[in-house]
């Protein structure tokens, strides 16, 4: 498979498949929001969850680059984005491993109309794009403090939560906190994206060449930058996906990003979901944490 100047046999870190859920499975119960204010960005937060009401510290936002900055300043932290790596690869027959530069997949708008069943179309293995060169070695994130911090793997966001005394959330947990105590399709309400361009940040026009940037933004956009739902939670729908844990602890993504269309996909809808590799980075990929209270 080759991504514009790398060839590579295999397509590393990551699993791009969306699987839709059809329905809400979580909301059968009513939420209850004590909305008890803890700190500058956390709400209190109780939930009605299958087997019982819980009481969550909730990010208010998805972390941002200036919080991520913080954390890898004490700890020294690497993420896996900015590590080398091995990968099998097939050679003259033979199964050989590959060294693989540090780096992360970035999305790449196409030139035109593309089939929308080959992601290789649009998505690039960048070397040296991380957290902190989203789009690669000659970027950086001095304008975009504010915005979700990016390129971080399962393992990244897990190291990060220890540290904070958090953790990521359930995927149950996410569903009710994203749909902010309402029987909604969106963490905006039930109005449909092609009528929701100032509700949320995702692609606008023709995925993957052409984006009208109705709501403002091409790529990530500050974070509460668009209204907070119910919970006062910012940015649910659209702007990164964030990663969360599926109720067979396997690691998936939810809430869609800067890049869902609804010709593509409609990751932005709650009950949508998207299973990923625990070492997968990409640059529409972020998250938000809680803490059990009670």
């Amino acid at each position: 498979m080759e991504f514009r100047n790398h060839q590579i046999t295999e397509y590393p870190q990551v699993a791009l498949k969306i699987v839709v859920l059809g329905t809400l499975l979580f909301m059968l119960s009513s939420c209850e929001n004590s909305k008890a204010l803890i700190g500058e960005n956390e709400v209190q937060i109780t939930i009605q969850l299958k087997e019982g009401k819980k009481t969550l510290l909730v990010d208010k936002t998805e972390v941002t680059n200036a919080q991520f900055q913080e954390f890898i300043s004490e700890t020294k932290y690497k993420t896996t984005a900015e590590r080398d790596f091995t990968l099998q690869i097939m050679k003259n027959d033979l199964i050989v491993d590959s060294l693989i530069h540090a780096g992360s997949l970035v999305f790449a708008k196409t030139e035109g109309p593309v089939r929308l069943n080959d992601y290789s179309q649009w998505w690039r293995w960048v070397e040296g794009a991380s957290w902190k060169t989203p789009e690669g070695p000659d970027s950086d994130i001095k304008t975009k403090m504010d915005h979700p911090v990016v390129h971080v793997s399962y393992e990244d966001v897990n190291a990060y939560a220890e540290w904070a005394g958090k953790r990521l959330p359930t995927e149950q947990e996410w569903e009710l906190l994203a749909a902010g105590g309402e029987e909604n399709r969106f963490a905006w309400g039930n109005e449909k994206a092609d009528q929701a361009s100032t509700k949320a940040n995702f692609w606008q026009g023709l995925f993957p060449f052409k984006n009208t940037i109705e709501d403002g933004f091409e790529g990530t956009a500050p974070v509460k930058s668009f209204a907070a739902n119910a919970y006062g939670l910012y940015e649910m729908s659209g702007n990164v996906w964030e990663w969360a844990i599926s109720e067979n602890g396997q690691p998936v993504v939810k809430g869609g990003s800067f890049l869902c269309n609804d010709s593509y996909c409609s990751g932005y809808r709650i009950d949508s979901r998207m299973p990923n590799d625990r070492e997968s980075s990409l640059n529409h990929t972020g998250f938000r944490l809680v803490k059990d209270l009670r």
